[in-house]
């Protein structure tokens, strides 16, 4: 079995984690359109809270899965 050694992240990929806050309009990774309510963490890392314009609910998204729309 090979061992992989993983390079640690860019500091502009933890930049890019915290980029979110709530209010922010986004799109997600399959082009839907939301809000941002809430970003949290858990013990699997950070995650992006958003209520999408064309369904009911809240979704959870990895924030490399969210762009901020400017």
């Amino acid at each position: 079995m090979a061992i992989i050694m993983r390079e640690p992240e860019p500091r502009s990929f933890h930049r890019r984690q915290q980029q979110f806050k709530i209010g922010d309009r986004v799109i997600t990774c399959n082009r839907c359109l939301g809000t941002v309510v809430r970003v949290d963490r858990d013990e699997k890392g950070d995650y992006i809270v958003a209520r999408l314009d064309i369904m009911r609910g809240e979704f959870a998204y990895d924030p490399w899965d969210l762009k901020k729309i400017e």
